[in-house]
């Protein structure tokens, strides 16, 4: 028999029993939806955790401490091994400076306490930080030129007053304009000077330099706290202006080169767990958003697997539906059967036809499914745009929430979903209808032909 001729056959039987043939669809078309459903749930679900990590903070960095001590130093050879790694962009020392520093007017005026941190000029880019105003480092040839947090001039003080002696950053004047701070961080001329005391408390000689403070950085606590209070500058310039103080003030300099923390870039989130595991082997400590994103890939995949399997469940029954259809089609065309084997009709034929039925019902479901299941996730990624959200909390064990102004879709449906769904329905009504099929090949043709 031709293709043609089959599908015509099949097309006339199915729509034989047209109700019974709608309630076996129905049942591929329930099966079908809820696993693309909730596949489609999960792969949301990532999406949106995957954004709510990033506004966390950086997925390719690695924080690296060395809280022991001991024989392991986390100092430049240290580093050096770490920035041979695969897939690592940059690893540079975090360095906090020993010397307590503090900035003041050219007037001396206003004052302020600062934490500068040395890093290397390469990684300033790399580790994520932005400017709202000026230049970084990296671009700067002047000495002791400086990255200022966005907050850093707000910490100014006003040394003539008792009372009111600062400008409180969210503060607005009268046109509801935030209050200007004392100082204009860029614009005026600064003091970069060391306090230090005695035992007895009184103060030490101490070293003063104009600093160049060339740009300001965006706060963004993700980054972390120096985007807001804290003094970028070159390491290498932090460690000869210590060097500076402690041959003035006749202390003993301390070791420069073993370092606290070290922040290591990635070159991508997916190279993060191998790179942060080769650190931890070199016997340091380890911090990075992969744990926390192990973790809730862990639970999420449970819970999908959960919603999967019960999914899968209802596309069993499906199956069995299809398989009883087969079946009671057989009983009824017993005789047709027998009068096509009698006029010479191959038993491959007849075997193609009734896996193609149970195959297009398998199609058809699948086909219905899907349609029903790309309206449904508009919905629900409608109604999560209109502000019904995806609430994580309790998936995650937590006060966690995705969707709504956060922009991640709770439901996406991929091409290779679509495809996967309709390939497993067609599969799923071909392997239901392979016994049915059999039975009908094992028919005797004269007991067939005799059967009422």
């Amino acid at each position: 028999m031709r293709i043609s001729d089959l599908l015509s056959v099949c097309l006339r039987n199915l729509t034989r029993r047209r109700v019974r043939t709608a309630l076996t669809v129905i049942g591929v078309v329930i099966g079908v939806c809820a696993i693309i459903l909730m596949v489609s749930l999960g792969i949301g679900a990532r999406e949106s955790m995957m954004q709510m990590l990033q506004e966390w903070g950086d997925l390719t960095i690695i924080n690296v401490y060395n809280y022991g001590g001991g024989e392991t130093k986390l100092d430049d050879k240290a580093l050096s091994k770490i920035q041979a790694m695969d897939h690592v962009q940059i690893a540079t020392p975090f360095y906090s400076s020993r010397v307590s520093f503090r900035l003041k007017s050219r007037n001396g005026r206003y004052a302020a306490y600062t934490n500068i941190i040395g890093i290397y000029p390469e990684a300033f880019d790399a580790l994520g930080y932005k400017l709202s105003d000026g230049t970084s480092f990296a671009d700067s040839k002047k000495d002791y030129s400086m990255v200022a947090g966005a907050n850093v001039a707000y910490s100014f003080r006003d040394t003539k007053k008792k009372r009111n002696n600062y400008v409180d950053r969210n503060q607005t004047d009268a046109m509801g304009n935030p209050k200007k701070p004392f100082v204009d961080i860029m614009k005026d001329k600064l003091v970069l000077y060391s306090e230090s005391y005695d035992n007895n408390g009184n103060p030490k000689k101490g070293l003063e330099v104009t600093p160049n403070v060339i740009g300001v950085m965006v706060e963004d606590w993700n980054k972390g706290w120096e985007t807001s209070e804290c003094l970028l500058m070159d390491i290498n310039q932090l460690k000869a202006l210590e060097q500076k103080y402690y041959k003035i003030s006749g202390e003993k300099a301390p070791d420069t080169t073993n370092y606290d923390e070290v922040r290591v870039k990635c070159v991508d989130a997916a190279s993060v767990a191998a790179v942060q595991q080769s650190i931890t082997d070199m016997g340091f400590q380890c911090s990075s958003m992969e744990d926390t994103r192990k973790y809730f890939d862990e639970q999420l995949t449970m819970i999908q697997t959960m919603l999967g399997g019960l999914a899968a469940i209802s596309l069993f029954v499906a199956a069995i539906g299809i398989a009883n259809t087969m079946v009671m089609s057989i009983y009824e065309r017993t005789k047709e059967i027998g009068v096509m084997k009698v006029l010479g009709c191959e038993l491959g034929n007849i075997r193609t036809m009734f896996l193609l039925e149970s195959s297009t019902i398998g199609f058809i479901g699948g086909l219905i499914g899907l349609i029903i299941s790309l309206i449904a996730s508009f919905v629900l990624n409608h109604l999560s745009v209109l502000g019904q959200g995806f609430d994580m909390s309790g998936i995650m064990g937590g006060g966690y929430y995705m969707g709504g102004d956060s922009g991640a879709a709770i439901s996406i449906i991929p091409p290779w979903l679509m495809l996967a769904a309709l390939v497993f329905a067609t599969l799923v009504g071909l392997v239901a209808g392979i016994l049915p099929a059999n039975k009908a090949v094992k028919i005797s043709a004269l007991e067939a032909i005799r059967h009422d």
